[in-house]
């Protein structure tokens, strides 16, 4: 099964704490987070993705809005520069050791930042970063721990 993420998501991912706009879309974001940290891929999407989703019936729904996508094709490009990697909607990323680092280091920098600075998030994502990413729930994923389990099953 494939995650769907908007370009902007790929950011707010790296210093996602467990605080959210209610609690609904905290215990949604909480299970992608899982899931990405357990090595399944993203698919880049436009518009609505998987992060959105318990917001969709909210009166205040910003997803579908013109800055929303402005944000989206900014972090798209900045990510794509960094990664040397088209990430235009269909493409897929993982979250492994090393993207989640040169995407911390990269965020920690400011290199791709270009979409936050209109963020009401930004103090709060600007202080995470400057803490080294401490108490972020996206724990990279390793694949040694899977070719753990493929040498074990090959042994029985």
């Amino acid at each position: 099964m494939t995650i769907r993420l908007r370009g902007h998501h790929l950011l707010c991912l790296l210093t996602y704490k467990g605080n959210g706009y209610t609690p609904d879309f905290s215990l949604n974001f909480n299970r992608i987070i899982r899931r990405l940290s357990r090595g399944e891929d993203a698919v880049i999407v436009e518009g609505a993705d998987d992060v959105c989703q318990p917001m969709l019936c909210q009166p205040d729904f910003h997803c579908a809005d013109d800055h929303s996508r402005e944000i989206d094709s900014q972090a798209l490009a900045d990510i794509g520069h960094l990664l040397n990697k088209d990430l235009s909607p269909g493409q897929r990323i993982v979250f492994d050791a090393d993207n989640v680092k040169r995407l911390r280091g990269a965020f920690l920098s400011g290199e791709i930042r270009t979409a936050c600075q209109s963020c009401s998030w930004l103090a709060y994502c600007n202080e995470i970063a400057e803490n080294d990413f401490r108490q972020t729930r996206l724990k990279p994923h390793t694949f040694e721990h899977d070719k753990q389990v493929i040498a074990v099953s090959q042994q029985l």
